[in-house]
């Protein structure tokens, strides 16, 4: 079987090398010329939504998968026609965009800080009477480690703000007094049949994932547990999906969902008897 993967970074490096023992063969499209990846199989090299490219990639692989969420949402709605394109492209796009995200969210029940829509300074200038400070400023989209991203201390940081997110479509919610951050890894097959991952504890540093660990026996993981399986059974999902929550006084809040393999997940290769990649196979 040949798979296909959007993206040939990270990811899709440590995907491609849980699945050669399993004996599949990869091909890769990627933008990037030398993407680390691309020893491990056959690379297209272009654009995302390059017709030709796609073609290709649907004609060569019997699945196609992606290893992030900034693959332009068409491309997999696309793909789907002519192969079997896991996760689906719904989850592709409800995840890249915070408030299609946070309505989601709020649809299943899953508990999540107050926010608001923001469309112009103005506006968010208006909502924060109902937040209060502090509060976060993130852009709907393009948003990771950190990046696409304010902190409101006071009313003098609206205008920096708003300059710092360059006046693109955004939301505005509140600062959550975490006690930790988490998130739990789940793999869902075709069949249904779901399996969680221990919960993981992460440090952050610079808005970027330092070190996850996970605590024997958390007292949040039938919590964590119980939400990410709103978001599998929701979307019909087939794949390894990542929730990140913030716990407070012993209530976990969501933050955001990734459809793919995730980096608080690494631990799994050497510390469980299946690693994510090779489950998301």
């Amino acid at each position: 079987m040949k798979v296909g993967i959007l993206g040939a970074g990270q990811l899709a490096r440590m995907i491609a090398l849980a699945g050669y023992p399993l004996g599949l063969d990869f091909i890769f499209l990627d933008p990037s010329e030398d993407a680390c990846a691309n020893q491990l199989g056959e690379h297209l090299h272009g654009d995302y939504s390059d017709p030709v490219l796609l073609a290709q990639l649907a004609d060569h692989a019997d699945v196609v998968t992606y290893e992030f969420e900034n693959v332009p949402a068409q491309v997999p709605s696309y793909l789907a026609d002519h192969t079997k394109v896991y996760p689906p492209a719904k989850a592709l796009e409800i995840a890249q965009d915070r408030w299609v995200e946070k309505n989601f969210f709020q649809e299943l029940g899953i508990p999540m800080p107050p926010f608001a829509l923001v469309d112009s300074f103005e506006g968010l200038a208006t909502a924060m009477p109902s937040l209060s400070y502090p509060a976060i400023l993130k852009t709907r989209t393009q948003g990771y480690d950190g990046k696409g991203q304010a902190l409101l201390k006071s009313e003098a940081d609206l205008k920096p703000a708003w300059k710092n997110v360059q006046g693109l479509p955004a939301i505005v919610e509140a600062f959550v007094p975490f006690n930790r951050e988490v998130s739990i890894i789940a793999a869902r097959s075709v069949s249904g049949e779901a399996k969680f991952y221990p919960l993981s504890e992460n440090l952050h540093q610079g808005g970027i994932l330092r070190v996850a660990e996970c605590r024997a026996n958390d007292p949040m993981q039938a919590q964590a547990e119980d939400y990410i399986s709103r978001l599998l059974n929701a979307l019909d999902y087939v794949g390894v999906l990542a929730l990140e929550l913030f716990e407070v006084e012993g209530q976990l809040i969501a933050n955001e969902f990734a459809p793919r393999v995730h980096n608080s997940g690494h631990w799994t290769i050497e510390g469980a008897e299946t690693s994510q990649f090779e489950n998301h196979l």
